[in-house]
């Protein structure tokens, strides 16, 4: 079957599902809806957020459904009636069997890891987390587990050392729409091989939960470039981050966006600030240094560390980061 007559429908909701949408219907396939969130307040001001998904499928002119719930009747039977072939799930909420078998040719997902490794929300941050030099994207055939589907096809990418979550996002949410058409065309096809999943021993799997923002915080005790990975795995959003401490009480809190380290036998307490008060911060971990090039103090802008010190009081310099 041409695999652009394919009645697809798409479903996702942030940025990095919106490249994928927006490459399916530059290349001339039939997506007859979009599914993504509903709308909903969000902010200081309350504001109505529309999800990226939505934004891009109104920029497109596509049909958009934004069900409360997927089990809603009133969505189900929209949903058949449009006949779908394909189903197409990137970063979306997890859909119960009557969504996903509905397409006659099933519904795959678009994982940013290489399964079944980091399975879970946040595959690109602890790949980098966990210093890995290597990742990429996954095309999956839903089933009744979480991201356990049978593999239909991988992309690997190198993950540089200079990489941060910012920047890797981007490169796998490109190599990721590629892997989209790639999947579509084999699935419309017909002529292709899964691995399954099934059988493997848990145990021996990285995992990828949510991140919380206590994940974020920097434990000083902890080897140097284990610090300096957390920092890139949280760059730019939402940011590893330290407490300041002078005297046993907490003064402020930093967030860090952009470290390097260098180690060394140094005997200090970890946690414990060095600099010139000039041109560079270092603080102590514990087999060395970790030298801070980007970083945000509670209630100002992200700056570079030559211009945070140019500014920072001789008392807030003396304080500690002791835990």
């Amino acid at each position: 079957m041409d695999a652009k007559s394919l009645r697809i429908v798409f479903m996702g909701t942030p940025e990095f599902a919106s490249t994928s949408l927006k490459r399916l219907v530059a290349e001339g396939y039939n997506i007859v809806a979009v599914v993504t969130t509903p709308d909903k307040p969000a902010g200081r001001g309350q504001k109505v957020h529309q999800s990226d998904v939505k934004l891009t499928a109104q920029e497109l002119g596509l049909p958009i459904l934004q069900p409360e719930k997927l089990r809603d009747e009133a969505f189900l039977r929209e949903l058949e009636a449009l006949n779908p072939d394909l189903g197409i799930v990137i970063a979306f909420r997890m859909l119960p069997e009557v969504v996903w078998a509905m397409p006659r040719l099933g519904t795959f997902n678009l994982h940013a890891s290489l399964l079944p490794e980091y399975r879970g929300a946040a595959p690109i941050n602890w790949a980098i987390i966990n210093g890995d030099n290597e990742t990429g994207v996954t095309t999956f055939l839903l089933n009744h587990e979480i991201d356990k589907g049978a593999i239909i096809e991988q992309e690997r990418t190198v993950i540089a050392p200079e990489d941060n979550i910012g920047t890797l996002y981007d490169r796998l949410m490109e190599i990721g729409s590629h892997l989209v058409i790639r999947t579509v065309e084999k699935l419309a096809e017909g002529n292709y091989t899964t691995t399954e999943q099934m059988h493997i021993d848990e145990a021996t799997l990285r995992s990828a939960p949510k991140i919380f923002k206590e994940d974020g915080r920097i434990d000083w005790r902890r080897p140097a470039e284990n610090i300096h990975n957390l920092v890139r795995g949280l760059s730019p959003y939402p940011a590893a981050w330290t407490p300041i401490f002078k005297d046993g009480a907490e003064i402020a809190s930093a967030k860090i966006f952009v470290t390097h380290y260098e180690l060394a036998n140094h005997g200090v307490t970890p946690g414990t600030m060095r600099s010139d008060g000039k041109s560079y911060l270092a603080i102590a971990a514990a087999d060395g240094w970790v030298y801070v090039d980007e970083m945000q103090l509670a209630g100002k802008r992200r700056m570079a560390i030559r211009e945070i010190l140019l500014g920072w009081s001789c008392s807030d310099k003396s304080a500690d980061l002791l835990l």
